[in-house]
C-alpha cells in the first residue's frame, strides 16, 4: 500500500468517525435555543424507555416561560393517542422565564383543570389537586419540573431533582395530561409541539 493511499484510509476512518460522533449527539438529544432535552429517557421505578414525542415553548403574550417536553412509549400524533398509552410518560418543563410567581402558577393549574373537566370530574380530583399544588414554590430560570405517571403508583412531582411527592390515581395524571394536550389546552403551539407537529 502507498503511502497516499494509507493517507486517504487513514482521512476516510477520521471523518466517518468524526460524522459518527456528530450524527449520534444530534439523535440523542434535541435542542430548542439553550434548553437540551433527551431522546430517550427511563424513569425510576420503570423498566420502559420513553421517547421524547416533542417539545415546544410555553408562551404567554410575547414572553417564552417555559420549554415542555412530552416522553411516551411509543410515538403519538394526537391527545387520544397519548391518554390510550397506560404506560409510564413524562412531562418536562424548563423554566426560561426569569421568574414566575407560585399564585400564578397555580392558578394555571387550576384553570386547565377546569376547562378540560366536567364539574363531576373536578370535585372526584379537586383534594388532589390542592395537594398538587401545595408543592410549587416561586419557579425560576432553568428551574426543570418532571411529572411523571407510573402506573400503579401515581403522579410523581420532581422539581430540580426534589421528589416533591406523588399523587395517586391514574385519573389525575390524565386530567394534567389535559392541561397541555386536552380540548382547552394552555397554548395551542405547544400542543401541535409536544405531539410532534413541526412547523415547515
Amino acid at each position: 500500500m502507498t503511502i497516499k493511499k494509507m493517507i486517504h484510509r487513514i482521512c476516510t476512518a477520521f471523518f466517518m468517525l468524526l460524522y459518527t460522533a456528530l450524527f449520534s449527539a444530534a439523535v440523542e438529544a434535541r435542542q430548542l435555543d439553550d434548553v437540551t432535552l433527551p431522546d430517550s429517557v427511563t424513569i425510576d421505578g420503570t423498566d420502559v424507555a420513553l421517547q421524547l414525542n416533542g417539545m415546544g415553548y410555553r408562551t404567554k403574550f410575547v414572553f417564552d416561560i417555559y420549554v415542555g417536553g412530552l416522553y411516551t412509549e411509543s410515538s403519538v400524533k394526537s391527545r387520544d393517542e397519548a391518554q390510550a398509552l397506560n404506560g409510564p410518560k413524562r412531562v418536562v418543563m424548563h423554566m426560561v422565564f426569569d421568574e414566575v410567581e407560585r399564585e400564578k402558577i397555580t392558578n394555571g393549574w387550576n384553570d386547565g383543570f377546569e376547562e378540560n373537566n366536567s364539574d363531576e370530574q373536578l370535585e372526584k380530583l379537586q383534594a388532589r389537586l390542592k395537594t398538587f399544588n401545595s408543592y410549587f414554590p416561586d419557579l425560576k430560570k432553568n428551574d426543570v419540573l418532571l411529572f411523571d405517571f407510573i402506573p400503579a403508583t401515581g403522579t410523581r412531582v420532581t422539581i430540580n431533582d426534589e421528589v416533591k411527592g406523588i399523587i395517586e390515581g391514574a385519573d389525575f395524571y390524565s386530567a394534567l395530561l389535559d392541561v397541555w394536550l386536552g380540548e382547552e389546552p394552555a397554548d395551542d403551539d405547544l400542543k401541535d409541539a409536544m405531539l410532534g407537529e413541526v412547523d415547515d
